[in-house]
């Protein structure tokens, strides 16, 4: 019996002294105790202050893009089934709402072609209609459906993505979520904790880095968009723009390129920023693609050799370069003005191109001094119930009080160093949730005390109470541990961040209810019994 009551009470103290550890580490000064607390008991966006922004998935972009993507598919396989069709082009929606009636205009089909034109359409591109305008024009509209599947993928991507480049930078449990209706959404709430100037951060959320290689029609470059259009009479060539080059900041012309890309930065596998070797001090981005988008570039460069291809990133050139030889897998971006732009484009293409642009709706900074007042206040109330609490425990049931409290001040201990090891946030929400389990605690060490006084009055002995007190009282301390872990989880899975620390704290804190409640609360009274042959009273 001695032999497993010290077993009993090493597992105890060896759970203490792992709780210390997680929670201060091992510090060498009373400033290294201090860093190793702040850094072990991370803190949330409402205790820590930080940045709150909300985003606005430009779809329209994405919608664009797939349009410009069936254009290309439709002239390839046209040209290959020998159907003659005089052009193509799309309209050019601006807003969200204005996606719903994305467009594709099919000019001058061959009538002689029309059947095989129109079982093309339906072979090859089932999430379009195909509408005839007159005896050889036709439009086609994407259907509602697959228009509602290209949003939801498009906010999908940009959510992973944006997710993927916040955690790249190293921030502490930042949040990146869907924000606003589940089904129909387009924004994202971005949170940061401890940032409190989100200059840099912000803009690589915000680069799309939507990386084009696209085909320079040989001309330009021109001063000013009015110069190219003058030059062109005023109306451009089909699947044809205008787009600025830029290097450095400063503009150096603009260039007529097509409108259809060669490769995107979807066809990226890795990117890494380099050195420019054709111009010491500058900086490049160099980068390998996949085998499609190497199959393709291939392709392209083999049957356009001495024509020149121009990089687009965010619709801005930023390299033109005239095509030596074939290129397979490989490409540089040049021209960039330092190292920490060539990391910070490496970093946005290494994490996936976003399918659209981004807007920013709101933004809100929370000062790390209110977030310390939640902390002071947060604080107060906690040890003002926790003292309540002792004070009618130790009233109430006397010395045996004094076991309940010490099971209450461990369980405190083990939720804290709980958050520690599992890099847990503590948010506001979640201080509510150790308030909450403090009381949850208590009740625990009634329903065994109560039930031990209820077997001293039908005239037990008192090893024979307290073993029957806690054996009754384990199943009840079960069942309503078991029902509130599962209302937490609930929490989790619907609930927002705030709302999802709260259910954390609390669960993690009913676990150890558990132990210290049952465990250690019953090692106290057996090491109690153990000092004295004959108890004849319990102080309870």
């Amino acid at each position: 019996m001695q032999r497993n009551l010290m077993i009993k009470v090493l597992v105890i103290v060896a759970t203490v002294l792992v709780c210390i550890v997680g929670i201060i580490g091992f510090p060498t000064s009373m400033n290294g105790l201090k860093a190793n607390v702040a850094k072990n008991i991370r803190l949330g966006l409402d205790l820590k202050g930080g940045s709150h922004l909300v985003l606005q998935v430009q779809v329209q972009d994405a919608a664009k893009t797939i349009a410009d993507q069936t254009i290309d598919g439709l002239r390839e396989d046209a040209r290959t089934r020998n159907i003659i069709i005089a052009g193509y082009d799309r309209n050019d929606p601006a807003t969200l709402a204005d996606t719903n009636s994305i467009q594709v205009n099919i000019h001058g089909v061959d009538v002689a072609k029309t059947q095989i034109f129109r079982n093309l359409v339906t072979e090859r591109y089932p999430d379009w209609i195909l509408t005839p305008v007159d005896t050889n024009n036709y439009r086609m509209n994407m259907k509602p459906t697959s228009l509602l599947e290209l949003k939801r993928n498009t906010v999908r991507q940009s959510l992973d993505t944006i997710d993927k480049r916040v955690n790249k930078l190293g921030l502490t449990e930042p949040t990146v979520q869907a924000h606003g209706d589940p089904v129909t959404a387009s924004e994202i709430l971005v949170e940061l904790p401890g940032v409190d100037d989100p200059a840099r951060v912000k803009d690589l959320i915000g680069t799309t880095a939507q990386l084009k290689i696209v085909e320079v029609k040989n001309e330009g470059p021109w001063k000013s968009p009015e110069e190219a259009l003058g030059s062109k009479g005023g109306i451009l060539p089909l699947n044809t723009e205008l787009r600025e080059y830029v290097t450095s900041g400063t503009s150096s012309g603009w260039y007529l390129v097509s409108r259809t890309p060669v490769i995107t930065g979807q066809d990226m596998r890795n990117a890494r920023p380099a050195v420019d070797p054709d111009s010491p001090g500058r900086w490049e981005t160099s980068f390998t693609l996949g085998q499609d988008g190497a199959r393709r570039f291939e392709k392209f460069t083999s049957s356009n050799i001495g024509n020149r291809l121009a990089v687009l990133l965010d619709n801005q050139i930023r390299s033109v370069a005239t095509i030596q030889s074939t290129i397979s897998d490989s490409g540089r971006i040049n021209g960039l003005a330092s190292q920490e732009e060539s990391s910070d484009l490496s970093l946005v293409l290494n994490a996936g191109a976003l399918p659209a642009g981004i807007k920013y709706l709101h933004q809100r900074t929370i000062g790390p001094s209110l977030g310390a007042d939640s902390i002071r206040e947060g604080i107060y109330s906690g040890l003002a119930g926790l003292v309540a609490v002792i004070l009618v425990m130790l009233m109430y049931y006397k010395r045996s009080g004094l076991n309940a409290v010490l099971a209450l001040l461990l369980n405190t201990v083990l939720l804290i160093a709980a958050l520690a090891y599992f890099s847990a946030v503590l948010t506001l929400p979640g201080i509510a949730g150790i308030i909450l389990t403090v009381g949850m605690a208590v009740d625990s060490n009634v329903l065994i005390f109560e039930r031990i006084r209820e077997e001293l009055r039908s005239g037990k002995s008192i090893p024979a109470a307290i073993d029957a007190g806690f054996g009754k009282a384990w199943w009840t301390i079960v069942d309503t541990h078991v029902t509130t872990i599962v209302s937490c989880l609930f929490l989790f899975i619907f609930g927002s961040g705030p709302v999802k620390g709260f259910a954390v704290t609390l669960v993690i804190g009913l676990l150890a209810n558990v132990f210290t409640a049952v465990f250690v609360s019953r090692v106290i009274f057996d090491w109690e019994l153990s000092g004295k042959q004959t108890m004849k009273e319990l102080s309870i």
